[in-house]
């Protein structure tokens, strides 16, 4: 932290202050410093997700508190294409998260402030956890996977797809770094296992998923 600025911490509620000559990593040093001092939540507006990407690598360096992005659409207002999966992916699964956030660090894009957003309770009204064991209809979950915004593809690429051969499925969840692979046995969930998209081989095998809504 700069020693110029270690002993205006911590600011009190109603209470403003300017801070300059932040050079190099000093803001992110900085901001995780207010984030150890600070009992809640962090927000922390970047000028662009680019420097908003570069904040999160450099905060996450000082500190081990949580640090999250609210990713910015990156496309304008009557651009006729759709944001890419990775994104809504990954608003999504900050969204999901911040209402269990009690300390830590939000990075927003300015732009992102000016865009609405879900609300949790449809979040978390449409999330679904599918366990290890679970009695599951197969023909269910596919109606429920479309219904939620899901893709029906031949092999799992991305973000929002899902693939279904005999008694696997694949599936690549909303909010999730890597997909799974579900093995049914009859209508019972025999396993869940975490694999790569390239290769297709198993990384690990897991209890449990939670499913965000892809639309």
């Amino acid at each position: 932290m700069p020693e110029q600025y270690r002993y205006t911490l911590p600011v009190k509620a109603g209470e403003q202050r300017l801070l300059g000559e932040l050079t190099g990593a000093a803001c992110a040093t900085l901001v995780a410093e207010i984030a150890e001092r600070h009992a809640g939540p962090v927000v922390l507006i970047a000028p662009d997700m680019q420097n908003a990407l570069r904040l999160h690598d450099e905060i996450s360096q000082f500190t081990d508190q949580m640090v999250m992005n609210l990713a910015d659409w990156e496309t304008l207002p009557y651009d006729s294409f759709s944001p890419h999966q990775d994104i809504i992916s990954s608003r999504l699964s900050t969204l999901y998260q911040l209402p269990t956030m009690q300390r830590g660090v939000l990075i927003v894009p300015v732009n992102t402030l000016m865009q609405r957003v879900c609300p949790h309770s449809f979040l978390h009204g449409h999330a679904l956890v599918m366990k290890k064991g679970q009695r599951l209809s197969r023909d269910a979950l596919r109606t429920q996977l479309d219904s939620a915004g899901y893709r029906h593809v031949d092999q799992v690429m991305e973000h929002g797809e899902y693939a279904t051969r005999g008694a696997l499925l694949d599936l690549f969840p909303m909010g999730s770094e890597l997909p799974y692979r579900l093995d049914f046995f009859d209508d019972e969930i025999d396993s869940l296992r975490v694999f790569d998209v390239d290769s297709q081989r198993t990384l690990e095998e897991v209890e449990e998923i939670n499913l965000l809504p892809a639309n």
